[in-house]
């Protein structure tokens, strides 16, 4: 069972790197999400965001910090990037929400992933 367990991480990990791909292939078009200045720029930084968090949960290191950031970034896209799509749409728009949801839910993987399941606790203890 603890074979099947340990594929968790790969699972959670491997979306992450993908999701970074998609930033970099589609930077121009998710520039417009960005609720600050220097919207590509950003796109660009939370793209090496998300594959470095991957990265550093696939060959355990650094991951405690990796996924204590991850969660922090993916809490952040839910309340700045989502929430205004939920209310601007008054609860109307499924894909609002369910964006809403799963980044709060991956960020509360990540935490628990940096609280219970990472092995390099160097930079934070």
């Amino acid at each position: 069972m603890n074979a099947v367990f340990g594929l968790g991480r790969y699972l959670y990990a491997v979306p992450f790197i993908v999701f970074g791909l998609f930033h970099f292939m589609s930077a121009k078009d998710m520039a417009g999400m960005v609720p600050i200045p220097g919207g590509e720029i950003w796109v660009y930084l939370t793209g090496l965001a998300h594959i470095a968090a991957a990265v550093s949960i696939i060959i355990g290191k650094m991951d405690k910090l990796g996924t204590a950031l991850l969660g922090l970034m993916l809490l952040i896209f839910a309340l700045s990037i989502h929430l205004p799509g939920v209310i601007n749409s008054g609860g109307e728009d499924p894909g609002a929400m369910s964006n809403f949801l799963k980044d709060t839910m991956l960020a509360g993987a990540a935490w628990m992933y940096a609280g219970s399941m990472a092995k390099d606790n160097a930079v934070i203890g």
